[in-house]
């Protein structure tokens, strides 16, 4: 069984130099990538249900004991993760190659697109997995080269410059990770995770905050905290649509993941939950508040990524069971309505030919199913019962009234105020869009441009990948006890390090 962990990060990237080679031959790159992902998503849930079983599934690479060599760890917070990225990956995937086929008229060939994507899916499944600091930086290493390919194909002015912020951003968080895996490495001679938080415990109280400060503005960056939220709003927006719902649905929650794995095991209340708690609140409030102002819908969705991350930070500021419950529920809930959110928004801009806001309205007469497919992701993100936001929401408030401070009150105050203005600009979204006249397409002179393709031209791909996340993300409401369940119970294991330190360190490692 645990040969099977490293499964998710060497098929991607066996497929990813397949596909290199196969540049001439669409159909084989198609096949690949397709097959490779239904195989990591079945693998995925295998692992899940392995470690729900029985434990961590560990993998030590090379047979090396810990803490000195690679160790790959399945536990059910990262199995789980990993089952809903992947899954989401594929049906990205399948938009994407819809997508092309329509835009071209035939099935052409992707030097760098499927090669890229697949080493996207690597990184994001070794970052999942991975049970030590060093290779988690290598992990947002590989998830960041394919992205800056990614991000900057078949670039226009807009797009290289957006891209040039997303570059310079990223490879200024990289500096600032390596440098914190080397204080740490100093500080305490191991970077296992595992082995980290027996040695960091070992630390003089003001070490463990400064580097403790130094990981949340490390993985901050990555996930988009305010005020290190800046560069996505800026670089998120001019990517091809299955672009920008790939990279909203799962970067930011891989460095959300990589937050709470690190606060949890290694710097356990060291950081300060008054902090996160108002960092929580700000980036509820203000990415919020920044997609009320935004006429441009990517731009828009972009800002609302922004703000919901403060609503995972805030449950894992409680530092409560209930709290890194509602957390988990959360991140899967945000990262299948996050990717049809993008992926509805590229129809959207298919069949309108704009991302203006004000220049479109009446599309719910002419394409009624995009606007049902708009609608319930919406109301879901909006935290609308019976949707999978209502069951994450709650969860979250109900876990922040449990915490008698005076600052969880008023963090939980604000969540409640920010998922009424997230509905507030649903609604804008939805009566510019989708109410008024009668919609008129507007051509579109750039047939290679994804983001403004104005022809109402959407394959069926296209049309069932999206339609498959949104019912994804009404499958997460209808299984939400299951789920709630499978998450108390991983939220459990975070706070009780033994089984996750003894699976990985042995007996003697407790």
């Amino acid at each position: 069984m645990s040969q099977l962990v490293a499964l998710p990060v060497l098929l991607p990237l066996l497929a990813a130099a397949l596909t290199l080679v196969a540049r001439q031959l669409p159909a084989v790159q198609r096949v690949l990538g397709v097959a490779v992902l239904v195989t990591t998503t079945t693998v995925a849930a295998v692992l899940l249900v392995a470690a729900d079983r029985g434990g961590p599934v560990v993998l030590r690479v090379g047979g090396y004991p810990p803490p000195w060599g690679i160790v790959l760890v399945a536990d059910r917070l990262s199995a789980l993760l990993l089952l809903v990225s992947t899954g989401v990956m594929l049906a990205v995937l399948l938009y994407a190659i819809g997508q092309r086929i329509t835009d071209f008229g035939r099935a052409t060939t992707s030097t760098a697109f499927h090669p890229m994507y697949l080493v996207l899916c690597a990184g994001v499944s070794l970052a999942y997995l991975t049970g030590d600091l060093f290779n988690l930086f290598v992990a947002f290493e590989v998830m960041l080269s394919a992205s800056y390919v990614l991000i900057t194909r078949r670039s226009t002015g807009p797009r290289i410059r957006a891209g040039m912020t997303y570059v310079i951003v990223s490879l200024t968080s990289s500096l600032l990770f390596i440098s914190m895996v080397a204080l740490v490495y100093a500080a305490t001679g191991t970077v296992n995770l595992a082995d980290l938080s027996a040695k960091v415990a070992e630390l003089s109280s003001g070490a463990r905050t400064g580097l403790g400060l130094l990981v949340v503005v490390v993985f901050g960056i990555k996930s988009a905290l305010v005020p290190l939220h800046f560069w996505l709003p800026d670089s998120y927006p001019t990517a091809p649509a299955p672009i920008t719902a790939v990279f909203a649905g799962l970067l930011t929650k891989v460095g959300m993941y990589a937050l709470i794995r690190t606060q949890t095991l290694v710097f356990p209340g060291d950081t300060g939950s008054v902090f996160l708690l108002v960092v929580a609140l700000a980036t509820m409030l203000i990415g919020v508040l920044g997609a009320i102002a935004q006429n441009d819908l990517n731009r828009l969705l972009s800002f609302l990524l922004v703000s919901h991350i403060g609503f995972m930070l805030f449950g894992l500021a409680l530092y409560t069971v209930a709290g890194l419950t509602g957390v988990i529920l959360y991140i899967v809930h945000h990262i299948v309505v996050q990717a049809a959110l993008f992926l509805v928004s590229g129809l959207v801009t298919r069949h309108s030919g704009t991302v203006s806001v004000c220049d479109m309205s009446g599309l719910a007469r002419a394409y009624p199913l995009v606007a049902a497919l708009f609608a319930v992701p919406a109301l879901s993100l909006a935290g609308i019962p019976p949707f999978s936001g209502f069951v994450a929401k709650i969860t979250l408030l109900q876990a922040g009234t449990q915490v008698a401070t005076a600052t969880a009150y008023l963090v939980t105050a604000g969540a409640v105020l920010t998922s009424l203005l997230t509905l507030y600009v649903m609604a804008k979204v939805w009566v510019g869009v989708f109410w008024g006249r009668s919609f008129t397409p507007r051509p579109d002179p750039d047939p290679h441009d994804d983001l403004q393709v104005g022809t109402g031209a959407t394959a069926l791909p296209m049309v069932l990948a999206t339609g498959a996340l949104v019912a994804a993300g009404v499958a997460v409401a209808v299984l939400a006890g299951p789920l709630a369940d499978l998450g108390e119970r991983a939220a459990t294991d975070l706070l009780d390090r033994g089984a996750y330190r003894t699976a990985v360190l042995g007996a003697g490692g407790e």
